[in-house]
Protein backbone atom coordinates (compact mmCIF):
# COMPACT_ATOMS: atom_id res chain seq x y z
CA UNK A 1 0.00 0.00 0.00
CA UNK A 2 1.33 3.54 -0.76
CA UNK A 3 2.03 5.71 2.30
CA UNK A 4 -0.32 8.72 0.37
CA UNK A 5 -3.16 5.76 0.12
CA UNK A 6 -5.93 7.37 1.89
CA UNK A 7 -6.07 3.86 4.48
CA UNK A 8 -1.99 4.59 5.20
CA UNK A 9 -2.54 7.58 6.21
CA UNK A 10 -5.72 7.15 8.65
CA UNK A 11 -3.77 4.52 10.37
CA UNK A 12 -1.09 6.94 10.49
CA UNK A 13 -3.72 8.99 12.31
CA UNK A 14 -4.43 6.15 14.56
CA UNK A 15 -1.28 5.63 16.14
CA UNK A 16 0.33 2.83 13.73
CA UNK A 17 3.71 4.00 13.84
CA UNK A 18 4.91 2.02 10.54
CA UNK A 19 2.09 3.41 9.07
CA UNK A 20 3.89 7.18 10.13
CA UNK A 21 7.40 6.21 9.75
CA UNK A 22 6.39 5.30 5.57
CA UNK A 23 4.04 8.46 5.37
CA UNK A 24 6.99 10.32 6.21
CA UNK A 25 10.00 8.45 4.76
CA UNK A 26 7.62 9.33 1.36
CA UNK A 27 6.37 13.18 2.18
CA UNK A 28 10.26 13.90 2.97
CA UNK A 29 11.77 13.70 -0.72
CA UNK A 30 8.43 15.84 -1.95
CA UNK A 31 9.20 18.55 0.39
CA UNK A 32 12.46 18.44 -0.40
CA UNK A 33 12.11 18.32 -4.14
CA UNK A 34 9.60 21.10 -3.77
CA UNK A 35 12.34 23.77 -2.29
CA UNK A 36 15.29 22.43 -4.03
CA UNK A 37 12.89 23.61 -7.15
CA UNK A 38 12.88 27.12 -5.58
CA UNK A 39 15.98 28.13 -3.69
CA UNK A 40 18.29 25.12 -5.00
CA UNK A 41 20.37 23.19 -3.18
CA UNK A 42 21.58 25.01 -0.43
CA UNK A 43 21.60 24.51 4.36
CA UNK A 44 18.73 26.78 3.43
CA UNK A 45 16.33 24.08 2.21
CA UNK A 46 17.77 21.56 4.45
CA UNK A 47 16.45 23.62 7.16
CA UNK A 48 12.97 24.38 5.55
CA UNK A 49 12.36 20.46 5.17
CA UNK A 50 12.94 20.23 8.41
CA UNK A 51 10.73 22.85 9.09
CA UNK A 52 8.05 22.01 7.07
CA UNK A 53 7.61 18.15 8.52
CA UNK A 54 7.67 19.74 11.86
CA UNK A 55 4.21 21.27 10.54
CA UNK A 56 2.76 18.20 8.96
CA UNK A 57 3.28 15.96 11.75
CA UNK A 58 1.88 18.72 14.38
CA UNK A 59 -1.35 19.00 11.79
CA UNK A 60 -1.34 15.22 10.85
CA UNK A 61 -4.26 14.31 13.52
CA UNK A 62 -6.17 17.38 12.71
CA UNK A 63 -6.27 16.48 8.33
CA UNK A 64 -9.48 15.65 8.02
CA UNK A 65 -9.41 14.47 4.41
CA UNK A 66 -6.62 12.12 4.74
CA UNK A 67 -6.86 11.98 0.55
CA UNK A 68 -5.14 15.41 1.05
CA UNK A 69 -2.36 14.55 2.21
CA UNK A 70 0.31 15.60 -0.25
CA UNK A 71 -1.87 18.78 -0.94
CA UNK A 72 -1.81 19.34 2.87
CA UNK A 73 1.97 19.04 2.81
CA UNK A 74 2.60 20.82 0.01
CA UNK A 75 0.62 24.02 2.00
CA UNK A 76 3.16 23.63 4.91
CA UNK A 77 5.90 24.03 2.12
CA UNK A 78 4.45 26.77 0.58
CA UNK A 79 3.84 28.78 4.15
CA UNK A 80 7.51 27.42 5.04
CA UNK A 81 8.87 29.12 1.79
CA UNK A 82 6.97 32.23 2.55
CA UNK A 83 7.95 32.83 5.67
CA UNK A 84 11.53 32.49 4.53
CA UNK A 85 11.33 34.97 2.11
CA UNK A 86 9.50 37.27 4.44
CA UNK A 87 12.71 36.74 6.94
CA UNK A 88 10.59 35.09 9.43
CA UNK A 89 12.21 31.69 9.23
CA UNK A 90 13.80 30.04 12.29
CA UNK A 91 17.20 30.65 11.23
CA UNK A 92 18.94 32.73 13.73
CA UNK A 93 19.84 36.25 12.83
CA UNK A 94 22.66 38.46 14.21
CA UNK A 95 21.72 40.06 17.16
CA UNK A 96 23.85 43.80 16.13
CA UNK A 97 23.39 46.67 13.65
CA UNK A 98 26.49 46.77 10.76
CA UNK A 99 25.87 50.28 11.43
CA UNK A 100 27.25 50.57 15.03
CA UNK A 101 31.21 50.41 15.99
CA UNK A 102 31.34 46.58 17.03
CA UNK A 103 33.52 45.49 20.45
CA UNK A 104 37.71 46.42 19.53
CA UNK A 105 36.78 48.32 17.06
CA UNK A 106 36.55 51.97 19.20
CA UNK A 107 39.92 52.63 21.21
CA UNK A 108 39.20 51.85 24.70
CA UNK A 109 40.97 55.21 25.93
CA UNK A 110 39.11 57.36 23.27
CA UNK A 111 36.02 58.25 25.77
CA UNK A 112 34.35 60.96 23.09
CA UNK A 113 33.95 57.89 20.90
CA UNK A 114 32.61 55.44 23.70
CA UNK A 115 29.22 54.08 23.87
CA UNK A 116 27.26 53.34 27.18
CA UNK A 117 24.94 51.07 25.52
CA UNK A 118 23.24 50.58 28.77
CA UNK A 119 22.22 54.10 28.71
CA UNK A 120 21.21 53.69 25.21
CA UNK A 121 18.83 50.62 26.15
CA UNK A 122 16.94 52.91 29.11
CA UNK A 123 15.26 54.52 26.17
CA UNK A 124 13.64 51.20 25.41
CA UNK A 125 10.64 49.97 27.28
CA UNK A 126 10.88 46.67 29.77
CA UNK A 127 9.06 44.49 27.19
CA UNK A 128 11.71 45.67 24.99
CA UNK A 129 14.09 45.35 26.78
CA UNK A 130 13.54 41.85 27.95
CA UNK A 131 12.69 40.70 24.28
CA UNK A 132 15.81 41.44 23.36
CA UNK A 133 17.89 40.17 26.16
CA UNK A 134 15.39 37.19 26.07
CA UNK A 135 16.97 36.84 21.73
CA UNK A 136 20.36 37.68 23.35
CA UNK A 137 20.49 34.59 25.24
CA UNK A 138 19.43 32.52 22.30
CA UNK A 139 15.68 31.74 22.68
CA UNK A 140 13.51 31.33 19.96
CA UNK A 141 10.88 34.05 18.83
CA UNK A 142 8.47 30.94 18.98
CA UNK A 143 9.69 30.64 22.63
CA UNK A 144 9.99 33.85 23.41
CA UNK A 145 6.14 34.73 22.61
CA UNK A 146 5.07 31.93 24.49
CA UNK A 147 6.90 32.90 27.77
CA UNK A 148 5.70 36.77 27.23
CA UNK A 149 2.16 35.95 26.20
CA UNK A 150 2.08 37.46 23.27
CA UNK A 151 2.64 36.32 19.32
CA UNK A 152 5.31 35.74 17.78
CA UNK A 153 4.94 38.52 15.00
CA UNK A 154 4.47 40.67 17.77
CA UNK A 155 7.90 39.74 19.12
CA UNK A 156 9.81 40.18 16.13
CA UNK A 157 8.42 43.57 15.44
CA UNK A 158 9.38 44.58 18.99
CA UNK A 159 12.54 43.55 18.13
CA UNK A 160 12.53 45.34 15.17
CA UNK A 161 11.40 48.69 16.64
CA UNK A 162 14.18 48.32 19.54
CA UNK A 163 16.82 48.11 16.69
CA UNK A 164 15.24 50.78 14.92
CA UNK A 165 14.63 52.98 18.27
CA UNK A 166 18.93 52.42 19.54
CA UNK A 167 20.11 53.05 15.92
CA UNK A 168 18.05 56.73 16.27
CA UNK A 169 19.54 57.19 19.82
CA UNK A 170 23.02 55.80 19.73
CA UNK A 171 23.38 58.01 16.29
CA UNK A 172 21.88 61.14 18.14
CA UNK A 173 24.75 60.28 20.40
CA UNK A 174 27.41 60.01 18.32
CA UNK A 175 26.30 62.83 16.54
CA UNK A 176 26.51 65.02 19.94
CA UNK A 177 30.45 63.62 20.54
CA UNK A 178 31.49 64.60 17.60
CA UNK A 179 30.48 68.39 18.23
CA UNK A 180 33.69 70.36 18.64
CA UNK A 181 33.41 71.67 22.41
CA UNK A 182 32.84 75.19 22.62
CA UNK A 183 35.36 77.05 25.21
Amino acid sequence: MHPFDPQAVARAQGGDHDAREALFGAVEPVLRSFFYARIGRSPDADDLVQNAMIRVHRGLDALENPARLKAFALKAALYELQDFYRGRGQMREALFDPDLPTPGSVAADDGAARLDLDRAMRVLTDHARQILELRELGYPYAEIAETLDTTEAAVKMQVKRAFERLRSVLATILALLSLPTLG
